[in-house]
């Protein structure tokens, strides 16, 4: 069975094709700046050179068209038909309550999907965007859904609710909803297999740890906490968004430097974090690099950075009674060993302890970067949610056949 994974933004694409009979992927690309007249279809095909190319894509079902043509161009294509493929699979960042796992997209899921879409006005609308232009394209063939939210439906209200008149939950939904859930769901796997040890018996803290981040708490095999709440901006300090704070902060702020509710959010959400405090970006490996010349303002970024992912694992850690398992993933906790390094230093009153040459080994493959002697095993695990919603849709269109 060939499956294709979407992931569609609101100006973008991104696309994987998989071959589920060993789960190699045949191609990968991306289509940008979707709705302009300079897009740009980037596509990579399993053992040959990339090609890219710029032209007018104005909107989703165009850059489907598009993604169609180039995997079945005869030069750089890898399927002689279209046909070819079986199931498509869809990234959707939220699922709010209603989806506590993947689901085959039929005309019940996308209206759930749409009465979503004010918890994620940024992301549900767009990948809304992408099942249609799927329907439009491959007429017939099977879609399947899978939330970034699903994995946290496990946890308890004492961990969910917020501290707010009950009446807000009850009306509005308003409660920590989680995310990057295919991410900590593979890793947490993943970590398991690799310590050879059954998931359920860890008591594991999850770091996704990339331009947006977040830590999770994953209990006998199933989310317990996670730091990200009912937006992405709750947590830990990001590439751009602020994380926790003060909630007064934000009236405040907007009394006093006369801020719209639309102002102040894109401040939180895109002038925040580690480009705020830095002055310089929201790249990890540039604010490094930039300590490495000695500029305090890129130290202090990266030293409240590391401090609070510290001050996560240790909650998590209080929270299960016990911390047996530490991993990072993403783009920085993969490969930032300067990051690791740090955050782990301040963790050894749990016993852990890192192994300075493994953590400073470059590798695509998951291990451990702990010593024999560390209570705590530390992993680093390459992150796979395409995988992840590659497998789930196979497994729904497995069982509807």
């Amino acid at each position: 069975m060939k499956i294709l994974v979407i992931n569609a933004g609101s100006s973008s694409l991104k696309y994987q094709l998989y071959n589920m009979t060993d789960e190699s992927v045949l191609a990968s690309g991306r289509v940008e700046r979707i709705g302009m007249d300079s897009s740009i279809v980037t596509h990579e095909p399993a053992g040959k050179p990339e090609v890219r190319s710029v032209s007018e894509i104005l909107e989703h079902t165009t850059a489907v068209r598009r993604v169609m043509d180039m995997l079945t161009d005869p030069e750089v294509g890898v399927l002689a038909s279209i046909n070819e493929i079986d199931a498509v699979g869809h990234r959707i960042v939220h699922g709010g309550e209603t989806f506590r796992e993947s689901a085959l997209v039929t005309p019940e899921v996308k209206l759930e999907i749409r009465n979503l879409f004010d918890l994620a006005p940024l992301h549900n609308p767009a990948h809304m965007m992408g099942i249609q232009a799927v329907e439009a394209v491959l007429t017939g063939v099977p879609q399947a859904v899978v939330f970034d939210t699903a994995f946290h439906q496990t946890m308890p209200q004492s961990s969910y609710l917020y501290p707010i008149p009950m009446v807000l939950y009850k009306r509005h939904k308003i409660r920590r909803y989680g995310f990057h859930g295919t991410s900590h769901a593979y890793v947490s796997d993943k970590a398991a297999k690799v310590l050879g040890k059954p998931l359920e018996s860890l008591k594991l803290v999850s770091c996704h740890i990339g331009n947006g981040a977040s830590c999770t708490a994953v209990l006998e095999g199933k989310s317990y906490d996670t730091s990200m709440g009912m937006t992405p901006l709750e947590g830990l300090m990001m590439g751009t968004r602020s994380g926790d704070l003060d909630p007064a902060i934000v009236p405040y702020t907007m009394n006093k430097e006369d801020l719209t509710l639309s102002e102040v959010n894109s401040m939180l959400n895109k002038h925040s974090g580690l480009m705020a405090i830095s002055g310089l970006s929201s790249d990890m490996r540039e604010i490094t690099d930039a300590m490495k010349e000695g500029d305090s303002h890129a130290q202090l970024a990266f030293d409240m950075y590391t401090y609070r992912v510290r001050k996560y694992i240790g909650a998590y850690a209080a929270a299960m009674n016990g911390i047996d398992t530490l991993v990072f993933t993403a783009g920085v906790g993969e490969n930032s060993a300067v990051l690791r390094e740090t955050v782990c230093s301040g963790l050894t009153f749990l016993g852990l302890e890192l192994d300075p040459e493994l953590n400073a080994q470059r590798s695509k493959e998951a291990r451990i970067i702990s010593t024999p002697d560390s209570r705590v095993s530390v992993l680093v695990v390459p992150t796979n949610e395409e995988l992840i919603i590659a497998r789930d849709t196979f497994k729904l269109v497995s069982a509807e056949a």
